[in-house]
């Protein structure tokens, strides 16, 4: 298979699962600055521009962070990356989706990428601070879900490798984590698979 990703992106959390699972790929590497993500070829793979990209054996390609993390844990199930049972399955995606499309889409966009949600320099500090409180409630949100617990549904999942790469963006920034979602990453930082991921992105 092929990963298309930027180090220290939410490709991170996919390039996690993927160490996890033990399966080999390949790894091509965006710069998403100099806009490789928006060059003809990659929009030929991915149209809408986004990462990550998994491209599969068969030749067939899969986008979103959800989607490709959902199909890597039901295709590799003795990695035990979702709880059995529909209920167990269905609140590692409520947190996944949450995750990515709260903490990350509407908040830390707006830290990011803050000339998309606005043409006007003038309003960027305001979009930023609204960023900044999207990703504060959701960490409060999340920090609530881990009390009592070691991850997210209580053994590994899928929704930790998203929960972690928005507390990496955060530490990154010196945002203050609550502390269960503290101790999570610590957690993470401390499993073998995401120091080996993150030597290999070229963080230490």
């Amino acid at each position: 298979m092929k990963l298309y990703m930027t180090p220290g992106s939410c490709s991170t959390g996919i390039h996690i699962l993927l160490e996890e699972i033990g399966v080999a790929f390949e790894a091509y590497v965006l710069n998403l600055p100099r806009g490789d993500n928006a060059t003809p070829e990659y929009l030929a793979l991915n149209p809408k521009g986004t990462i990550p990209t998994l491209v599969r054996d068969d030749g067939s390609v899969l986008t979103e962070f959800q989607a490709i993390a959902w199909w890597l844990a039901r295709s590799a199930p003795k990695a035990k990356l979702l709880p059995d049972g529909a209920e167990g399955e269905a609140r590692v995606i409520e947190a996944l989706d949450y995750v990515v499309g709260t903490i990350h889409g509407q908040g830390f966009a707006r830290i990011f990428t803050t000339d998309t949600f606005t043409a006007n320099p003038a309003e960027h500090e305001s979009v930023k601070a609204r960023g900044r409180e999207i990703v504060l409630r959701g960490f409060a949100v999340m920090d609530a879900m881990l009390a009592g617990r070691d991850y997210v549904v209580g053994n590994f999942s899928i929704a930790d490798a998203a929960l972690f790469y928005v507390e990496f963006w955060a530490d990154k920034l010196g945002l203050a984590l609550p502390p269960h979602c503290h101790a999570h990453y610590q957690r993470m930082l401390a499993r073998p698979v995401v120091r080996q991921v993150l030597r290999e992105e070229g963080y230490r």
